[in-house]
């Protein structure tokens, strides 16, 4: 184990005096005199202008109490999409030199985007326990590699193995709120099934003070890192009933509207300068006013679930703050709450009620929409709002989530608390800041320097800046000077108030194969000293700062392992670019029991593919799950309905797609062999395959499937998954059968 970078010395206040010398056990790091707590916040798919605080019309009034006794930051940047905002903020690297060029699930085998932290860039966490901090990480981990997420690891690039003591959360880029694939540590855990008011924001708070309170009371003279990252506001947007209630008619007024009156109420507020300009609506987003007034109930509805979702998260984040202060822990705790990873997601052209259609190229139609949308935001939605929401709430700034040419989908809104330091209260800074910029602030608040070394290996640089020398400095000269910015193809550049931006040929909603190679991109020029809202391309009139700004960009690409840059999200999907766990193999053995299967290790449905289960049936009603992938939103199960075998596709959760075949007989006792297989028919189709169930070698029923879609979600052997594969099938155990083993072939 590395040593702490400096000599430390034991926290003010904890009593030592009784404590005996030992010779010769190991000494445990001991934090600087009076270091602080830290809390470090970061929500989830958050536009700028969400949030009240900085003239949002989602009331945060927990995020807006901080703002009162902190400071508000309204230059901070992240790096436009979600794991990469996180390799970085965790590290205070450049995400690329970290290999987090975009989102794990689309890591390719090229240096700067493995989805692979490497050991030469130790995580705060890690630097913070060397120094005698307890750690923490509540929510959302979607730093580890897809193909370590399944049950046997490897466990070094889980959230223990980067330094954090506990982790309480879930896998990947997105969670139900209601049926959340838990993990604690490295173990999966169940949400409690009993209880039908569980949400995931609610149950981290839980988690967070109960830890909390243990390490006060066992370890007091310790000072905690807590990173709490929930997954709100990522899609799904789901939120209690009684909150979304809260918002009814809430937003009736439109995007447009919004977007002018958070404009408004930020100049008002201060955030933004009083000549700041409102970017205009992209023109593939559609009017409020051309929607039919079945589709501004829609929309409207959506937006009243999102609202719900981030309100009640900053009302559960307020739980903790209280407890800090009814603890006498506030004014020494340092608190990073930064209101989304990225800008808010424009994704999803009209809204969906299911998500996981679209990463299979299906739409909902508008009456689709209407027809769940009083649904929408309960236990069986997994919806987003229309894009142009997202739009709406990163005023006033162009575009959004994925776009790391403009700010919309780089600008955050931060804020930072820390009573027994910052002596500004509710003051403003407009010094460029970065997520990088986090960790080497903690460190100079601390008192530490980051060791050259850690575990043997050796360390890369901190790319980012201390943000310290502002915390009481309202004018001092910006020292985080130059910064580039790439993601899927789109980039930007930079230094000292100019930026230097490409133009985004088409907008994240559209899912369809670039047609524009990244480099041959135009870029656009903005002098943000004298226009804050990135509003009036001036490349035509500076040439020679453009040119200087995009070798900037060249030299930087160079340097941190931006290239080669790709545009195409769509074509990096594809499982071939990473390591596979089932590669190279045809069959495969699975047994009965609590084990979750990510998709990475289980094998997925396409034509060819047989699952046969062996079965000991010990009366003629057995019944219960035999297999099950998935959930309402896409998924699949073989079942026993009272004696019955059935097996149900349900590749994108409504019943256009849906297939189903049974048995018309029920198993007799005894031991049988229970077969599903998938069959190629291209005489009914490129995609179509023959859907066909056997028991005992007997074909029993069968079903043309016209497109053969993968399923998502994780599978169980001999159990029920988390949600049910249709609102109609409840869960339930296996009854009266014994499940012995299922066996895959491809």
């Amino acid at each position: 184990m590395a040593q702490p970078a400096v000599a430390q010395t034991a926290k003010a206040g904890a009593d030592r005096s009784s404590e005996k010398a030992w010779q010769h056990y190991p000494e445990e790091p001991q934090a600087p005199t009076n270091a602080p707590n830290v809390l470090l916040i970061l929500t989830d798919d958050v536009g700028f202008s969400a949030g009240s605080a900085f003239g949002g019309p989602i009331p945060t009034p927990v995020f807006d109490s901080l703002a009162k006794v902190g400071l508000s930051y309204n230059e901070f940047h992240t790096t436009a999409m979600c794991s990469p905002t996180r390799a970085a903020l965790l590290t205070g690297r450049n995400h690329h030199a970290v290999g987090y060029g975009a989102i794990s699930n689309v890591a390719t085998d090229k240096v700067g985007y493995t989805s692979v932290i490497p050991d030469s860039a130790a995580t705060i966490a890690d630097i913070l326990k060397l120094n005698g901090y307890v750690t923490a990480f509540l929510g959302k981990n979607h730093n580890t590699p897809v193909w370590e997420t399944g049950p046997t690891g490897p466990f070094e690039n889980w959230p223990n193995g980067w330094g954090f003591d506990y982790f309480y959360g879930f896998n990947g880029a997105m969670s139900d709120q209601f049926h959340t694939e838990l993990v604690e540590n490295r173990n999966p855990i169940d949400p409690p099934f009993d209880d039908p008011t569980y949400n995931l924001d609610r149950d981290l708070a839980d988690h967070l003070l109960k830890w909390l309170q243990v390490e006060h009371t066992v370890r007091p003279d310790k000072p905690f890192f807590a990173y709490w990252a929930p997954g709100t506001l990522h899609s799904p947007h789901q939120a209690p009933a009684d909150w979304i209630a809260r918002f009814k008619g809430k937003f009736d007024m439109g995007w447009d509207r919004l977007r002018e009156e958070s404009f408004e109420r930020q100049k008002s507020l201060g955030i933004i300068p009083q000549n700041a300009d409102l970017t205009p609506r992209p023109q593939s987003l559609p009017a409020w006013d051309s929607l039919s007034d079945e589709q501004q109930h829609v929309a409207a509805r959506m937006m009243e679930v999102a609202a719900a979702q981030l309100a009640q998260s900053d009302y559960q984040i307020g739980r903790v703050i209280d407890w800090l202060k009814k603890t006498d822990q506030f004014d020494n705790t340092l608190i990073f709450f930064i209101q989304g990873d990225n800008g808010a997601s424009i994704e999803s052209l009209h809204g969906a009620n299911n998500e996981m259609m679209s990463l299979i190229g299906l739409e909902p139609s508008d009456e689709e929409l209407a027809r769940s949308i009083e649904t929408h935001g309960g236990p069986f939605s997994f919806g987003n709002y229309p894009s142009a929401w997202g739009w709406a709430t990163n005023s006033p700034f162009q575009w959004g989530k994925q776009v790391a040419s403009h700010l919309g989908g780089l600008r955050d809104a931060l804020v930072v608390s820390w009573p027994d330091r910052i002596r500004q209260k509710g003051g403003l800074r407009t010094q460029f800041g970065h997520v990088i910029d986090i960790a080497p602030t903690i460190y100079e608040a601390v008192g530490i320097s980051p060791p050259e070394s850690v575990d043997g290996v050796a360390q890369q640089p901190i790319d980012g800046t201390s943000l310290l020398y502002s915390f009481n400095d309202a004018d001092a000269a910006e020292r985080h000077r130059d910064q580039y910015f790439e993601m899927l193809g789109n980039r930007a550049f930079y230094s000292d108030g100019w930026l230097a931006s490409t133009t985004p040929p088409k907008g994240p909603w559209d899912r369809s194969p670039s047609k524009v190679p990244a480099d041959d991109y135009e870029w656009e020029l903005y002098n943000l000293r004298e226009d804050y809202s990135q509003a009036h391309d001036i490349a035509r009139k500076h040439p020679e700062k453009l040119a200087e700004l995009r070798l900037k960009f060249d030299r930087a690409a160079d340097r941190f392992n931006v290239r080669p840059i790709k545009a195409d999200i769509m074509a990096r999907l594809d499982p071939s670019n990473r390591p596979d766990l089932l590669a190279g193999r045809t069959s495969f053995t699975y047994y009965p029991g609590d084990t979750r299967y990510p998709t990475n290790s289980f094998p997925t449905i396409e034509p060819g593919w047989k699952m046969t289960a062996h079965v000991i049936a010990g009366a003629t009603e057995a019944r219960g799950p035999l297999v099950t992938s998935g959930d309402f939103t896409s998924g699949y199960g073989l079942m026993l309905d009272n004696g019955f075998p059935m097996f149900l596709y349900n590749p994108a959760g409504r019943p256009q797609e849906r297939v189903r075949v049974k048995a018309r007989q029920p198993l007799s006792p005894g031991d049988h062999e229970i077969s599903v297989r998938f069959e190629r028919d291209k005489s009914s189709g490129e995609r179509a395959s023959r859907l066909i169930l056997s028991v005992d070698g007997e074909n029993v029923d069968t079903a043309l499937v016209p497109i053969t879609y993968p399923t998502r979600g994780n599978t169980y052997v001999g159990r029920a998954g988390l949600a049910p594969l249709l609102p109609e099938i409840p869960r339930g155990e296996l009854i009266d059968a014994t499940l012995q083993s299922v066996v895959i072939k491809r």
